[in-house]
């Protein structure tokens, strides 16, 4: 697959009293057709990494190529390829939907009748067009998500960055831009990389997950793979009768678990988990309502978080 992407021991070190390095010498590609997720916890790298790849911060050591070109030698020319939205930039509140999307076809040479020629199918399909002309001021949370995403996919990008699209969206406006990005993606054979802290999403809309903590790559595999690298199963049960018995066996075995009420959750390796349920027979432990979770990406990002 060709390379839209290429990072190269990129690192960011700010140096004052007290030397930080933010970004460790990182090193990943982005495929063509990609969506390639960038997750990790507060502090981990992502926002930093995030500016240097837009430009807008300068890297204290290694390289970026675009389409394979360096991009601090070919930077108007990438810049002109690459679009990007996030949940925490804005766009100009006294403007309405229109002025803002005509504005920025205009920095990709677009002239107002070969934007809104674009832009306006993304409104529509957003339920955003019969109200062009409104100011952003009177937009909703949602409403200006939307909006982001037009501004970042009208002008026909070959690379999307997406920093937290969804963040403090209701689930019912999330999974529409979700479903968004899916079909964009497809039907424009579009490069994308997503940061999120929404791990359900993550793993429904990457097919790779780069994970950083401390500006260090610690990861790099597909979501499911990620998932099944944590060997640990949750095991939930409703206790009808033997709540004591069932505390007691949790002590003398150790296990990590959690008690609310008569429901009962307990932390298993998969191997376990048959001797477990083998022992609530043996000690009469009367139960119902009995799940047994897989690791998700979840719990691999909790663990590593805590690690």
């Amino acid at each position: 697959m060709e390379s839209i992407l290429s990072v190269r021991a990129l690192t960011k070190k700010y140096v004052g009293r007290r030397t930080h390095l933010a970004v460790d010498q990182i090193s990943f590609e982005l495929k063509k057709g990609e969506i390639l997720g960038l997750l990790g916890p507060n502090g981990s790298g992502k926002t930093t990494t995030i500016q240097m790849l837009l430009g807008t911060l300068s890297p204290t050591s290694g390289s970026i190529f675009y389409f394979g070109k360096e991009f601090v030698k070919h930077r108007s020319e990438v810049l002109n390829k690459i679009s990007y939205a996030s949940a925490y930039t804005s766009l100009p509140w006294s403007l309405s939907i229109k002025e803002n999307l005509i504005t920025f076809g205009y920095l990709y040479g677009f002239n107002p009748k070969e934007s809104e020629k674009l832009y306006s199918p993304l409104l529509e399909k957003f339920g955003m067009l019969h109200f062009k002309n409104a100011p952003v001021s009177s937009l909703s949370a949602g409403q200006i998500t939307r909006l982001m995403l037009v501004k970042a996919f009208f002008i026909e990008p070959k690379l999307v960055l997406l920093d937290e699209p969804t963040a403090s969206l209701d689930p019912d406006v999330s999974k529409e831009i979700c479903d968004f990005i899916l079909e964009e993606r497809k039907k424009r054979d579009l490069s994308i990389l997503f940061t999120s802290h929404k791990m359900e999403e993550s793993s429904l809309l990457c097919d790779r997950i780069i994970f950083l903590k401390q500006g260090k790559i610690i990861a790099n595999d597909k979501p499911k793979h990620l998932a099944k690298s944590i060997k640990t199963y949750r095991i939930i049960l409703l206790i009808v009768d033997g709540m004591k018995r069932i505390q007691s066996l949790i002590k003398e075995e150790v296990l990590s678990h959690k008690i609310d009420h008569r429901v009962v959750e307990v932390q298993l390796d998969e191997e376990k988990i048959p001797k477990f349920l083998h022992d609530l027979s043996r000690l009469n432990i009367v139960y119902t309502n009995i799940k047994i979770l897989e690791p998700n990406l979840e719990d691999y990002f909790l663990l590593m978080s805590k690690k």
